[in-house]
This record gives C-alpha cells, structure tokens and sequence, in this order.
C-alpha cells in the first residue's frame, strides 16, 4: 500500500460558502458597486478559509471562534466562521456591513443569541 501524502499539485478540497439567512439579507441590500468587491473577499475564502483575521471578544460581544475580512479598502466587514475548524468545508458568513464603529459585531451577536 502506498503512504498517501499530499502533494503541492492535488486539487484544493473543496470549501463550500453558506450565508446565515439575515447575512444573506445583508448581501441583497449591498450597492452593486460594493458587492464585487465582498464577492472577491468571499471567493478567497474557497481556497483559504483563515485568510480573515480572527474575532475574539469586541465591545462585550464574544465572537470567539469568527473571523473578519474587510471589502472596498476596508469600509465594509465580512464576519464568518468556520463549522468544524479541523477539516474545513463549510464557511458560514454570518454577517456583511459598514465599518461603522463595531455595529457589524453587535448585529452578529444578537444573531448568535437568537440561534
């Protein structure tokens, strides 16, 4: 039998994106103009899922376990998490907004307390 190591040319699995239903709303309401950029940001998320920077505890809200990816020179927030870090194959975005203060954190907290 032969030791199956991975090699720098095998095809990237494959990581499949989600949106929350609210996040998903958040996607409709963007300007066309914006969502080509969050469309990009989100792409590379197929192929590194840890390319955003991780969340941990903002303004009392713990978003420990999320990440951050920043659109259109970092004016809008792409929040999401990984379901099942070890062997990622689902995104879930769970909110897309302005970079208003931390209003985008506080919106995906009370989703989290909702769920």
């Amino acid at each position: 039998m032969m030791d199956e190591k991975p090699t720098p040319s095998a095809p990237t699995p494959h990581i499949e994106i989600k949106f929350i239903p609210e996040a998903a709303e958040d996607y409709k309401k963007l300007d066309g103009s914006v969502r080509k950029p969050v469309n990009k940001e989100i792409e590379k998320l197929k192929t590194n899922p840890f390319a955003g920077a991780e969340l941990g505890n903002k303004n009392n809200v713990n978003l420990s376990g999320f990440y951050k990816l920043y659109a259109c020179n970092k004016s809008i927030r792409i929040v999401y998490r990984l379901l099942s870090p070890q062997k990622v194959e689902i995104v879930e975005i769970w909110g897309i907004g302005k970079r208003d203060k931390l209003e985008i954190y506080k919106i995906v907290g009370s989703r989290l307390n909702q769920s």
